[in-house]
């Protein structure tokens, strides 16, 4: 087949809708809007708020600031392809997407392992907590975050960027890499191996890691008093209804690229396209708004104040 690697990519999963497109537009840009305001709030609580410069709460802002990096990398073309007749994405646009998307995706999963890590360290050694939770290590671990995801993520669009490509059919809502690599002219083998690895690593090893800290945090419960239980049931339940949730929405994303989206009802590969780029950026504040008893009450005198300025 000829080569065909300079041209834009089109993404074939959008159809016409008609004037339905109006009301699509809508109501993603109102998830667009309450996405970055809620995460906004968080953020900003968190970061004025003295006493709420403590590693959880660190790792709390990490999230939301993730969410705001993730929708920024999907909404705005989002939006435009709906109002759209013609679904295109140039070749630099499409891998500066798909570079966001894989490194948001990447960030959150770190994230919330290093969340995991906290939570061990706070419920099974408590006496030596702030001496091993030093803003030294908040720094450390926020750097291992960061940059590992990064690595990773340009090394796999490395091997995809350097393919020659034969087709122009993206099956996605946006620029994801295995569909991509999917329009090779020449063998993906490389690709195959290294994007498992990478899978393994960003994925399967942080969940073990995060199955193993709630194993040995359930051992410490279980000899301890009905009020200490209370306390750690309150402390990581948001953390595990996030990580939970956000690893089944990762299982669904991996699983849906690898299958011919074609003998999939459209209906519902829209569904498991949207929910990885949009659930956990809603789901990461109202979870922690709501349940952390600081930062809510935090956020209330926030909204206080700003309610009484208003004239």
């Amino acid at each position: 087949m000829e080569n065909i690697t300079e041209f834009h990519f089109n993404l074939s999963v959008y159809v016409n809708i008609g004037f339905y497109r109006y009301p699509a537009f809508a109501l993603g840009f109102l998830l667009f809007a309450i996405i970055v305001c809620a995460n906004l709030l968080i953020t900003l609580v968190i970061s004025r708020e003295r006493t709420l410069h403590e590693p959880m709460y660190v790792f709390v802002a990490f999230l939301s600031v993730n969410s705001l990096y993730g929708s920024a990398g999907f909404f705005p073309r989002f939006l435009m392809d709906l109002l759209s007749d013609t679904h295109l994405i140039s070749r630099p646009a499409c891998f500066t997407q798909m570079y966001v998307i894989y490194t948001y995706a990447s960030y959150e999963m770190t994230i919330l392992s290093i969340m995991a890590y906290d939570r061990y360290v706070a419920v099974c050694d408590p006496l030596h907590y702030h001496s091993k939770m030093t803003p030294k290590t908040v720094s450390v671990l926020a750097a291992f975050a960061w940059i590992c995801p990064t690595i990773s993520v340009l090394l796999c669009l490395y091997l995809t960027v350097r393919l020659p490509l034969c087709g122009s059919k993206v099956q996605k809502l946006y620029c994801a890499n295995w569909n991509v690599v999917k329009l090779s002219c020449e063998t993906t083998f490389i690709n195959n191996v290294v994007g498992f690895l990478l899978t393994v690593i960003a994925t399967f090893l942080p969940l073990l890691y995060v199955l193993y800290t709630y194993f040995r945090i359930i051992l410490v419960c279980r000899r301890s008093s009905s009020d200490f239980k209370r306390k750690v049931f309150q402390s990581c339940f948001p953390h595990t209804i996030l990580f939970v949730n956000y690893s089944v929405h990762v299982f669904c994303d991996i699983t849906l690229s690898r299958l011919n989206i074609e003998i999939l009802n459209p209906l519902f590969a829209l569904i498991l396209s949207l929910e990885y780029v949009i659930i956990p950026p809603i789901l990461n504040p109202l979870i922690y708004g709501l349940k952390l008893l600081e930062i809510r009450k935090n956020i209330y005198k926030l909204l206080c104040k700003v309610s009484l300025k208003i004239p």
